[in-house]
Order: structure tokens, then sequence, then C-alpha cells
């Protein structure tokens, strides 16, 4: 009669536990905790505490006159919220954001990555040199490059109606006429905003697998066909990331319109951004941050569609 004798699991059969790290000790918490500790007290002075103010100023009646005496602040509620959407400036304001966003954010993702395209394909020769020309405006100053457009965009005197004058067009007025000063912005911020673009791009493209291409030419797939079935769903997550990056810089545009145009004319380049600062500067705090706090709602929602839309398929 044979018995049968179990064996011991060999060690490559014994299942590997992982391995509990031990808990610190109070000195090295301590210690850990006076490194971070500066981090957050600038944290919690210069952001995380205006932010909860501004919130809280938000349901309040706060103006310039009541700094001296906080105490006689009122709590009005939600009244600064429909006040907001009450005000006609506020909502010219927000129709030009909308506009600008619409406009500029396409144009400035499908020029930049068609220049990406062609710099990580076609151009070879003084590539780096294509890549710091277009990257150039947007490391520079924004108040710089919007004073220059407003010298290039004078009625009378600007570089741009000079030509057109030196051939027998009488060129409009790009900042002072309401039919062209919002699409004059469009176009300056999308030019500034094409370097950033470019770049993302680059680096989606670069990481895209030769392989994938190689078979596609196998199979007899032509550019056109290559772009769109390779290229595009590849680069869905580099999409989701320069659409957010472009909206929220977009959404929030303040330094152009306050140069080149202060609003005008007629309203025509206001912003919600700029309106905030106006309100802001005739000391309405409490209207000014339920502004401030709609548009962060704005771009919050705005960002949620991009995610629902762009990301990556599974």
């Amino acid at each position: 009669m044979t018995t049968a004798v179990s064996a011991a699991p060999s060690a490559a059969e014994t299942p590997l536990r992982p391995r509990k790290r031990p808990k610190p000790s109070l000195k090295q918490a301590l210690v850990g905790w006076s490194f971070a500790l500066p981090f957050v007290v600038l944290f919690g002075v210069f952001l995380a505490g205006p932010i909860v103010v501004s919130f809280l100023t938000s349901f309040t009646d706060l103006r310039v006159t009541d700094i001296r005496s906080p105490l006689g602040v009122n709590f009005v509620g939600l009244e600064n919220y429909a006040d907001v959407f009450g005000d006609p400036a506020f909502r010219k304001a927000a129709v030009n954001t909308v506009v600008y966003v619409l406009f500029a954010v396409p144009l400035t993702i499908g020029l930049g990555l068609l220049i990406a395209l062609a710099l990580n394909q076609g151009v070879v020769r003084l590539r780096n040199v294509f890549r710091l020309g277009f990257f150039l405006p947007y490391v520079t100053s924004v108040i710089a490059i919007a004073i220059v457009w407003r010298l290039l965009l004078g009625s009378e005197s600007g570089l741009i109606n000079g030509l057109l004058d030196s051939i027998g067009i009488d060129g409009p007025g790009w900042l002072i006429d309401t039919r062209y000063s919002l699409a004059s912005m469009i176009i300056m911020t999308t030019w500034r905003g094409l370097g950033l673009q470019m770049i993302i791009f680059l680096a989606g493209l670069q990481a895209i697998p030769v392989e994938l291409y190689e078979a596609a030419r196998v199979d007899g797939a032509g550019r056109w066909q290559q772009f769109r079935y390779v290229t595009l769903p590849m680069l869905r997550p580099t999409l989701l990331f320069s659409g957010v990056v472009a909206s929220i810089g977009l959404v929030q545009i303040f330094e152009e319109p306050f140069v080149m145009t202060q609003g005008g004319p007629l309203d025509s380049t206001l912003t919600v951004a700029y309106h905030a600062y106006n309100q802001f500067s005739f000391g309405n705090y409490g209207y000014t941050a339920a502004i401030s706090y709609v548009l962060f709602l704005a771009i919050v929602a705005l960002t949620l569609l991009q995610f629902r839309v762009l990301r990556p398929k599974t």
C-alpha cells in the first residue's frame, strides 16, 4: 500500500505577500512635517486662505468703503450672483468671451497641429530655428506683444494700414471699429499661442510608434488615411491636454484687451475677466468675487466637456 505524502510547496509556488512598511516614528514624522511646513504655510496664507475669503465675500455686500469697518458688512446670499446674470455689461462680456473661445481655441490648436506636422515630417533643415521662431512669441511678455500689435493695427499710423494705403486700399480701423476689433484680438492671440501648441503636438507626434505608420503603408493607406486612422487616434490624449490648456488660458483673457482696446469700442472686446477687473477697480468687491466664481464654474464645465469628448477611448 502506497502512502501519499504531501510535498511542501516550493518557493516558486509560494505566493508573495507585500511587505508591510514600518510606521514612521514620531521623530521621523516631525522631520517630514518640518520640511513641508514652509510650503503648507505659504499655501494657506497666499492661496487657500484668499480662495476661502473670496468665496465668502461673494455672499456679502463688501465694498471699498467697508474696508475700515469690516464688521458692518452684510450677508446678501445669492444676490450678487443674481446681479451678475442681470448685468447687461456682464452678458456682453460673456458673449464676447464665448465668441473669442469658439474661434481662438480651434484656430490655435488646428494651426499648431499643422505646424507640428510640417516640422515633424517635412522640414529637416533649420528645424530648431523654426521651433524657436514659433515658440518665441509665447514666452515673450504679453504686454510687449500687445503694444507691438497695437502699433501694427493702428488706424492712421499703423504699419498694416500703411502698407494697404501704398497699394490704394483704405484700411479699416482694426481696433476702433466694432466689426473688426474682436477679430483682430482673436488673430493676435492665435498667433501668440501657436508656439505652445506646436511644442505640445510635436511631443505627441514623436511618441507615436513608427511601426504603426509602416503597417498602414503596407496595407495601402495614403497620407490622409494615415493621419485619420493612425495620427489622430494616437493624439487624443495630446488633443485633450492642448484643448484644456488653451481653453483655460483664453477664457481668462485680460491683458490683450486691457492694453490694446481697453474693452472697446462699445464693449466689443470686453471679456469676463476684464469686467471683473473693472468692478474691482470700482470697489465692488462682493460683486467682483461673484463674477470670478461664475468664471471659475464656466472653466470647470468647459474642462469636463472636453474630457467627455476627447478622452482616449478604451
